[in-house]
């Protein structure tokens, strides 16, 4: 058996929806996975685009992997970074950091679409307060599997023989897939938890129809077979359980939930750094 999500979608304005398929009731987490966010497909008008102010992190990975448009990170590091499709970055929030996302200007200027998956890795007890990190890796830079229509990118940890160059902190499992009418293949089966994400196309597993825009999650030990009856995109995603439940409140992740509140507090007092070029931010909820 396999489980079939519908994500809860958040129209964040300007017909730019993101659809959020974990957490839900039927799945906490999927591996260390424990937010999985599909932004778009969505076409801005000239002058408009993603304007996310600065905001901070603790205890995770953020994972931002596009298929078309552009985002341009800052964070508190320094680190400054437009990423393009088939490029991945991996910030490693750890004790904390904060970062914006934005449409580059010289993109506004004209129509432009976006579309994409930010995905939160939720990191071991053991690396929950390591420093914080960002890395950038170019689409060049990624293993790509080809076979008989299939495309696939191992975005972060290993998969089909191959391992990604991304650092990673537990077991992960987690490839860009692009299908060819008609293409098919076995699900890797070297992970505990695995899960599929169907962000546009019609597909079925093990011949059975899956509604584009849903995860689905798969059996332990199962050997689905993923099928494309038109052009699909996908992600798939998983690897190692977590090593003890984790606690979510707004951008914070961790075992403790103490040290939730002391973020929470961090934040209200400006403990986190600032980010340069950036004169703005979110405050934080008020719950």
């Amino acid at each position: 058996m396999t489980t079939i999500i519908a994500p809860r979608v958040h129209d964040l304005g300007g017909g730019f929806n993101v659809r959020r398929a974990v957490p839900t009731l039927q799945a906490r987490s999927v591996g260390p996975f424990v937010f999985v966010d599909h932004m778009g497909p969505a076409v801005f008008e000239p002058g408009l685009g993603i304007d996310v102010r600065p905001h901070p992190h603790i205890g995770l990975a953020t994972v931002t992997f596009l298929w078309a448009g552009a985002i341009h990170h800052r964070d508190t590091l320094g680190s400054e970074q437009v990423i393009s499709p088939g490029d991945v970055n991996w910030m490693t929030a750890g004790r904390g950091i904060a970062h914006s996302e934005r449409t580059p200007g010289d993109v506004r200027t004209g129509g432009h679409d976006v579309h994409g998956m930010q995905t939160w890795v939720a990191l071991p007890k053991s690396a929950e307060e390591v420093a914080p990190e960002f890395h950038h890796h170019t689409a060049a830079l990624l293993p790509v599997i080809e076979r008989a229509g299939a495309r696939l990118r191992v975005i972060a940890g290993r998969a089909y023989g191959e391992e990604s160059p991304v650092k990673v902190f537990s077991g992960t499992f987690n490839v860009a897939v692009d299908l060819q009418p008609d293409a098919e293949f076995e699900i890797d089966s070297g992970h505990v938890e695995r899960a599929l994400y169907i962000l546009e196309g019609d597909a079925q597993v093990d011949g059975a129809d899956v509604p584009e825009k849903h995860l689905v999650v798969f059996d332990r030990g199962s050997r689905p077979v993923l099928r494309a009856k038109t052009p699909v995109k996908a992600m798939l995603l998983g690897g190692e359980p977590l090593d003890a439940p984790r606690h979510l409140w707004w951008n914070f992740v961790s075992s403790s939930r103490e040290r939730i509140e002391q973020a929470k507090q961090d934040w209200q007092e400006g403990r986190f750094g600032h980010v340069p070029g950036e004169t703005e931010f979110i405050p934080l909820p008020e719950r």
